[in-house]
């Protein structure tokens, strides 16, 4: 029981995936695919560092600029407000036309 335990594990063990193209061809393989990778980020970085380039040197704050808007809506309600009470086509404000 004991030695086919052991050889069902030392056929599991061996190698039979048939033949791998023969020894050191992985080396060169791996070297190309090392140096295709390092010209691919290189190229990026060099790209992504023009973009970076044309970018402002800061950007205006977002909240300022909802406060102004805010602001000059509010402007605009309360000219709009003032417009109506004591316009002619309106009436005076009282509720009787």
């Amino acid at each position: 029981m004991v030695t086919v335990l052991a050889d069902g594990i030392t056929h599991l063990a061996d190698n039979d995936f048939g033949d791998n193209l023969g020894d050191g061809v992985a080396g060169p393989l791996g070297l190309l695919l090392i140096v295709l990778l390092a010209i691919a980020t290189v190229l990026l970085v060099r790209n992504m560092n023009g973009h970076l380039k044309r970018l402002p040197e800061s950007f205006p704050d977002p909240r300022e600029a909802a406060r102004k808007a805010a602001a000059e809506a509010e402007a605009t309600a309360d000219e709009t407000a003032d417009d109506s009470v004591g316009s002619p086509e309106r009436g005076n404000g009282d509720g009787i036309d």
